[in-house]
């Protein structure tokens, strides 16, 4: 299709993609951090940590990290993983997924997505599962829960460990059960901007292993063998430390966490706001030619986070690169989740990987594209989305 740059006219200020939710609350917990002398890791992120552990529910323990991408390096080693292992992971997903199985020197083994949920194909898990194979990353994509009873039954039979990339989901379910309840080993979550909660930077391990618990706290920071905060504010003598391993870098600061603790407060909130305006995509877009994303089996039992509004083009009269175009004309910001990691050079080159071998995560690439979704979005907002995306394909 070739869209006439008179036909599409910017009348209005640009809506971005994503924006975070910061209220006055946010900001002024922020500031009576920063006045309280303690601005890394302390007493906010102890009650971050707290607080989350308690929203999950399940006895689990919570352990802050500054990003998902270091949860999930730190959940990993502490399941041993080393090199010449194999992780399973799948290909629709952010890069996170497959780089910090790379930084263990293990070897990511990718799995094709299932085009009826975009989540991994648990079918066809087992086939990928080898002598080497030790962990299983399942990501749930864009919120929706994957099939967790069917993939730790694969793994128990195998007897591998699960690793749950949560990025984007907080809160999510399925069969009632909280993505974090699970029988996994570990649950990750980001906290970045665009997420449904936000820390700015930052991210949760969620687990009931205390050794994984402790593990990962450990490595958190340098591998010390004692907690900064302790130490700093021990009324006695408390300078002495051990190294235990050669740990990273990878705590959150208190000013992360004050932002979290107002956010985690607002999640419920947050939720509910983007299912509404996931269903009024859902009923006002429906008459397009557009494949909407996935909606969970049964509304009664499981939720979704609707962190992400991924759609598909149904047409062949325009590409997605020109419909991408077209709405940033209009004044919207769109995206697209993900580029599948099987067509990234790195991951393409060093493991000799083909369009062919992921037939739905390469279909679905090519007609790709995420709405904005957002709860710092005004129904306003929503329906100039609506309305360019009408206006582009009602009369095709």
């Amino acid at each position: 299709m070739n869209l006439k740059s008179e036909d599409i006219k910017m009348t209005v200020k640009f809506l971005p993609f994503a924006l975070p939710d910061i209220g006055e609350e946010e900001i002024n917990e922020v500031v009576a951090t920063l006045r309280s002398g303690w601005v890394t890791t302390g007493p906010k992120t102890k009650q971050f940590e707290q607080e989350f552990a308690k929203y999950v529910g399940g006895n689990v323990e919570a352990i802050s990290v500054n990003s998902a991408t270091a949860g999930l390096h730190l959940a990993l080693e502490a399941c041993g993983v080393t090199y010449g292992d194999e992780v399973i992971v799948p290909t629709l997903t952010f890069t996170a997924t497959g780089e910090i199985v790379r930084y263990l020197g293990a070897d990511p083994v990718f799995v094709d997505c299932d085009p009826n949920t975009l989540c991994i194909d648990v079918a066809q898990i087992e086939s990928k599962i080898t002598a080497k194979t030790k962990v299983i990353i399942p990501v749930h994509m864009a919120g929706l829960p994957c099939d967790m009873d069917a993939i730790l039954a694969l793994a128990k039979k195998h007897n591998l460990r699960v690793i749950e990339d949560a990025a984007h989901t907080c809160p999510s379910k399925i069969n009632n059960v909280m993505i974090g309840q699970h029988a996994s080993d570990a649950i990750v979550y980001s906290f970045y901007a665009t997420k449904t909660i936000t820390t700015g930077e930052g991210g949760m391990i969620v687990t009931k292993n205390a050794e994984l618990a402790k593990r990962c706290k450990i490595m958190r920071l340098h591998g010390i063998s004692r907690d900064a905060f302790d130490r700093y504010t021990s009324t006695k003598p408390a300078w002495f430390y051990e190294i235990v391993a050669p740990g990273y870098k990878y705590n959150l600061t208190d000013i992360a966490s004050s932002l979290g603790l107002c956010q985690l407060a607002k999640a419920d909130r947050f939720q509910a706001r983007r299912q509404a305006m996931a269903e009024r995509y859902l009923d006002e877009l429906a008459d397009l030619p557009i494949i909407l994303p996935p909606q969970v089996i049964n509304p009664a039992t499981d939720l979704h986070s609707w962190h992400l509004f991924c759609c598909q083009l149904n047409t062949r009269e325009i590409s997605r690169d020109e419909f991408i175009q077209a709405m940033s004309e209009l004044g919207i910001g769109t995206s697209v989740h993900f580029i599948p990691l099987h067509l990234q050079p790195y991951w393409q080159e060093r493991y000799n990987l083909q369009p062919e071998q992921f037939p739905n995560a390469s279909q679905y690439f090519k007609v790709a594209v995420s709405l904005p979704l957002y709860t710092k979005m005004t129904d306003e907002d929503q329906t100039r989305v609506i309305a360019a995306v009408r206006q582009i394909l009602a009369n095709l």
